[in-house]
Formats: structure tokens, C-alpha cells, sequence
């Protein structure tokens, strides 16, 4: 885990007790620090006492604490921890700002930050994967994988990713990458903020924490983003401000886990990066052949006579499905689940990709009837019937994708439970085919 002497001897209040809650706690015991944790579920306050005091943090004097520290899940527009951090002077802090605050006491290394509404994920695990294959050390972390406060320190050399959502880039002050990058906008999270420009300006944050000598890269596949590219360039200078250009030549079926137009703009980000870091491209373009991709975004699960089934359970609002829909043609569309927004316009100018649409769902009603007046519509209300359903009216060259454009909490605990059922399901047709022949 991460340590440091910078923690030795101070007061904090850790408020959330699940992955990135626990490694803080653990790490800044470690560290020599004095701990007051709280989580609602006993069984978290139990694993955590042997490292901190358990105490509800809202009724706790916390006079003197140098930070409250909370999971990036914590709505600061609504939790009483928001007032009590006023009431008591003392700051709200996330564990990326943990890890910033500890960077001093690392080997000499650099910090990439990847920001956007949709796509950072993928971006940040394909720049690993191609920094992994040039065997440079590398720890990925803060949105992805571990907490990042639990892993590991580098060697020097080493080169940390950080997935910034902007919960987490709200809860960090510090936070200087040496390579920040931000893929694209779309209103999101607006339950959290007071306007789209509020959103907007938190991702921006990014950029401002930044000095003068490192380097910031904005994608193109918008407007928004260009409108902060412009004011990002007028106020740091055109030297170290980076337009990453989508026109990327090559043969993007030979890259086979990064399909569609939004792909071009995540190999943009990260050829962009990888110049940055002294990375040829010869090295990047022979990674992307080998990237696997991520579970449950755009992931190609198997193919059953001539049908490909894609999950990608993670598009959890529509604005996230359209690169899927761009990406296959002959597509059939599983969709539904607790909706985010009616804005079902966004589909409308990929729907010709769209052979034949299957309803799932809380929602299923609303987009079947959105829907039915563009495409053929079957409403399932299962998931699994609905792939059993597509699976009999697909034929070889057809795509059947899940891509809900919803959160699951209507059937599932969460978006991977749903990709979980959607493989299942998949596994069960394959079986029937191999027995049936």
C-alpha cells in the first residue's frame, strides 16, 4: 500500500467503509495517522476497528481533524456531511487527494489523469495495456481497479493512470498530472450539480490544478470539449495544450475491441499521451491488436453460427449507447432498465443499424413506444428472455447487443450483475447450438 510520513501524527475522519474507504483507513494507520471511521453496515465498522475508532462521524466532535475523507458516492449536495464539514472548519478530501498528498514520498515518477463523461475507462485500461507491453512499471487506479491508496508504490520511473470521474476530481485540491486529458462531454450527473456548466467546470478542474510545464490533451468529437479546449489553450498557452486528432489511419478491424467511431477518438487520446511520454508509434499502434477490452463495455462475448453478442451492460445512459449502436451494423438491441433521461432523440441517427429492438425493464414500455414507430419492437421484460428472443431472429452477419442505456437497479444489484445474466444467457444458446448438432 501507499504510505507516507506526510499522514504521521494527524486526525482524520474517514466516512464510507467499501473498497476505497477501507484501503485509506488502512493505509493512513499505516502511515501513523489517528482515525475516526463510519459506515452504516456493521460489518464494515468491524473489519475497520482494527485500525481506526468507530464513531457516527455526523454526531462526532471532530475539532482539530485536518481532513474528512469520503467515498466519491457520497451526494455532497444533500448529506449532512457537507454542513458539518462547514460547522467544524475542517475539509472534505477524497483518496486521490490522499494519494496526491503523498506523492512526495514516492520514488520519482509521473501521474497520467483521464477524465471525460464516457469512454475513460476504456481509455485508461488500453493506456495501460500498451505501457504494460513496452514493460514500463505502471499502476492503474481511481475509478478503475484497486483503490489506488492500496497498491503498491512504483519503482522510480513509474507511471500512475488515474480514471477520474468528476466526484473524485471535486474531492481532490492537489492533484498536478503530469498528463491530464479529457475525451469528450455530455450532461451527466445532473442530480449532483446545479447545471450542465457546473459539470462541466469540475471536469475542467482538472486542467486548472496542472503547472505550467505539463502537458493537458482535449479530445474533438464535440462541442463542448472544444469550447474548453479554447479556454483551456488561452489560459495555459498553445505549447502544452494538446487537440487529439480522430483521424487515425489504419485498419480498425484489425483492432477488434476498440469497434466505432468513438474508439478513433479513445486511440486519439492515448496516441496523444503516449507521444507525451516518449512512447513511439510504433509501440502504441502494435498494442491494439492485443487489447481485450473491457467487461461489459462493448465486450465481444462469443460467436454462435455467424452472430456476434456484444455486453455492454456499462452503457448506463443514452448518451453512452450511441458509440455502440455507431459500432455494428444488423444490430439487435436489448434496452431498458431504470431510466436516466427520455432523451431518446440521441438514438434516432444510428437507428438504421437497427434490424430489431427488445424491451427489458422498468422502462421497456417508454422506449418501446419511442421506438416503435422507427423499428420493429418485441417488449421481453427479462433479460434473459430477451436474449432468447433475439438469438431466434438473428442470422449469421447479425450483432445481438446489450446496451441498455439504463441503471439496472429495476432487476440487479448493479450494472455488472446485469452483463453477468446477459453472458449467462449467451453461454445457454451456444450450449444448445453444440448439442444440437
Amino acid at each position: 500500500m501507499i504510505k507516507s510520513r506526510f499522514f504521521s501524527g494527524k486526525k482524520y475522519a474517514v466516512l464510507g467503509l467499501a473498497r476505497s474507504g477501507m484501503a485509506t483507513v488502512e493505509a493512513l494507520s499505516q502511515s501513523g495517522a489517528t482515525i475516526l471511521a463510519w459506515d452504516n453496515r456493521e460489518a464494515a465498522r468491524n473489519d475497520a476497528s482494527k485500525w481506526a475508532e468507530i464513531a457516527d462521524i455526523i454526531q462526532a466532535d471532530l475539532t482539530g481533524f485536518d481532513a474528512i475523507i469520503v467515498s466519491p458516492g457520497v451526494p455532497l449536495n444533500t448529506h449532512p456531511i457537507a454542513q458539518k464539514s462547514i460547522d467544524c472548519g475542517v475539509p472534505i478530501i477524497g483518496d486521490i487527494e490522499l494519494f496526491s498528498q503523498a506523492r512526495a514520498s514516492l520514488p520519482a515518477h509521473r501521474v497520467v489523469g483521464i477524465t471525460g463523461t464516457n469512454g475513460k475507462s476504456t481509455t485508461t485500461a488500453l493506456l495501460h495495456h500498451i505501457i504494460q507491453s513496452c514493460a514500463f512499471p505502471v499502476r492503474m487506479g481511481g475509478n478503475i481497479g484497486l483503490p489506488i491508496m492500496s497498491q503498491e508504490p512504483l519503482p522510480a520511473g513509474g507511471i500512475y493512470l488515474l480514471e477520474l470521474s468528476s466526484y473524485q476530481i471535486d474531492l481532490t485540491h492537489s492533484l498536478s498530472c503530469d498528463v491530464a486529458a479529457l475525451i469528450n462531454l455530455s450532461p451527466d450527473h445532473l442530480d449532483r450539480y446545479d447545471s450542465y456548466q457546473s459539470y462541466i467546470a469540475s471536469k475542467e478542474r482538472l486542467f486548472s490544478m496542472q503547472s505550467a510545464d505539463q502537458y493537458s490533451v482535449v479530445g474533438n468529437g464535440d462541442d463542448d470539449t472544444r469550447h474548453l479546449y479554447e479556454r483551456v489553450i488561452k489560459h495555459r498557452g498553445p505549447l502544452h495544450v494538446i487537440l487529439a486528432d480522430s483521424d487515425i489511419e489504419g485498419d480498425q478491424s484489425q483492432w477488434p475491441s476498440l469497434q466505432g467511431p468513438h474508439n478513433k477518438q479513445n486511440i486519439a487520446i492515448v496516441a496523444a499521451i503516449c507521444r507525451v511520454l516518449g512512447l513511439s508509434e510504433h509501440q502504441w499502434r502494435n498494442a491494439l491488436a492485443s487489447f481485450k477490452g473491457l467487461e461489459h463495455r462493448l465486450e465481444r462475448i462469443t460467436e454462435v453460427d455467424g452472430v456476434l453478442y456484444v455486453n455492454d451492460s456499462k452503457a448506463t445512459n443514452p448518451e453512452s449507447v450511441v458509440p455502440a449502436l455507431a459500432a455494428y451494423n444488423n444490430i439487435h438491441w436489448i434496452v431498458g432498465g431504470i431510466a436516466k433521461s427520455d432523451n431518446f432523440k440521441i438514438f434516432e441517427s444510428h437507428l438504421g443499424n437497427v434490424k430489431k429492438v427488445y424491451t427489458i425493464g422498468e422502462s421497456g414500455l417508454s422506449f418501446a413506444n419511442a421506438m416503435r414507430n422507427h423499428l420493429p419492437v418485441e417488449r421481453c421484460e427479462l433479460l434473459a428472455n430477451a436474449v432468447m428472443k433475439a438469438a431466434q431472429n438473428a442470422v449469421a452477419g447479425d450483432v445481438v447487443l446489450l446496451s441498455p442505456a439504463c441503471a439496472s437497479f429495476d432487476q440487479f444489484r448493479d450494472f455488472e450483475a446485469r452483463g453477468d445474466c446477459f453472458k449467462a444467457a449467451v453461454s445457454n444458446i451456444r450450449s444448445r447450438e453444440e448439442n444440437g448438432r
